[in-house]
């Protein structure tokens, strides 16, 4: 958390997210051991079924490589960044199951990130047709829902009840219960989502600039918090940084061939990886670089770190894909300058 007392801001938590694309799930699983080994805080997973972009080429599957990663490690925090609990490929109830398993087995190292989705991860598994892809109102819908439903299954002692709109469930219990609370971050873009994410959430997650989280996101985040009763101090505002290290213009033309097209109007409404991924010439500069933080080198993360804890950051995730080189990179000439 960040709290200023006579004049020092508290620690500044650190993690990596290496997503779920472009490598073999071993190279996941030694990205997780390096991490810890460097000293970062948390580490987070992609959770994907078919892959943002095409020309990745992998999808691993988050849950068995978290199941392998707690158990080689010792001290850092894990979890799915993001996992989408909306009745596509997980009912909320098996996601529930899943955390609890793990947290049982590593207590207090376990997190657990949710959103509403994109079509391209879950459009298949949507009523089994992906022309019933909901639209964004009724997946936040859903989303809310499902975190009340995975915290009762949590929570609740005995056989109970839940009435639902999306997950109704008659009779059901957890048996296997968490054995420390599981922190649930809720992915925001938008305003909407920000103050939905303060009301259901433990903590946020949200992939924008330290100028629009200062500006939009952190305080529609801070106003559903306290429509919760709770307090902005007693909860983590998480940025994950999307970025990309070199020359700002070679580094815009990388990403308007692939990874831009996440930012193409309609992109989390779209079930083809291959449509995204062209579609990526066409995205603005303005809009890669509100997206996408471009730093000509690794050190300049440091500025940027501290941009967003200015803003009002208790923790930030360098998005450094499966890739230790950069991964010890910046543990080595980043780190030591935010810890």
């Amino acid at each position: 958390m960040i709290r200023v007392k006579l004049g020092l801001m508290s620690k500044l938590k650190v993690g990596v997210d290496v997503g779920e694309n472009d490598a073999e799930p071993r190279q996941f699983l030694e990205c997780a051991l390096l991490a810890e080994e460097e000293g970062f805080d948390s580490f987070w997973f992609g959770d994907h079924f078919m892959p943002w972009i095409h020309t990745g080429g992998k999808s691993v599957f988050v849950w068995s490589l978290l199941a392998s990663s707690l158990e080689r490690t010792n001290r850092i925090s894990m979890g799915p960044n993001v996992t989408c609990p909306i009745g596509g490929r997980y009912h909320p109830a098996i996601v529930a199951q899943a955390a609890a398993t793990l947290d049982n087995m590593y207590p207090g190292r376990v997190m657990l990130g949710v959103g509403s989705g994109e079509a391209v991860n879950e459009a298949r598994f949507i009523r089994g047709h992906q022309n019933d892809w909901p639209n964004w109102k009724e997946r936040i819908e859903r989303l809310t829902e499902a975190v009340t439903l995975i915290r009762e299954l949590w929570s609740r002692d005995g056989y109970f009840t839940f009435t639902g709109k999306y997950f109704p469930m008659r009779d059901v219990t957890l048996c296997t219960k968490p054995k420390t609370r599981i922190p649930i971050y809720i992915a925001a873009m938008g305003p909407k989502a920000a103050t939905l994410a303060g009301r259901y959430g433990d903590n946020l997650t949200t992939i924008r600039s330290p100028e629009t989280c200062r500006n939009v996101i952190f305080p529609k985040f801070n106003e559903g918090i306290r429509l919760q009763g709770k307090k902005p101090d007693e909860v983590e505002r998480m940025a994950l940084v999307n970025m990309a290290i070199g020359d700002p213009k070679e580094s815009i033309r990388k990403l308007r061939s692939g990874w831009a097209g996440i930012l193409v109007k309609g992109a989390y409404d779209d079930p083809d990886p291959r449509h995204i991924e062209t579609s990526a010439a066409t995205v603005e500069e303005s809009m890669i670089r509100e997206y996408f933080q471009l730093m000509p080198k690794v050190e300049d993360l440091v500025a940027l770190a501290k941009e967003y804890q200015k803003a009002g950051a208790d923790h930030i995730v360098l998005e450094t894909g499966p890739y230790p080189d950069l991964i010890k990179s910046i543990a080595r000439r980043v780190l030591p300058h935010l810890h």
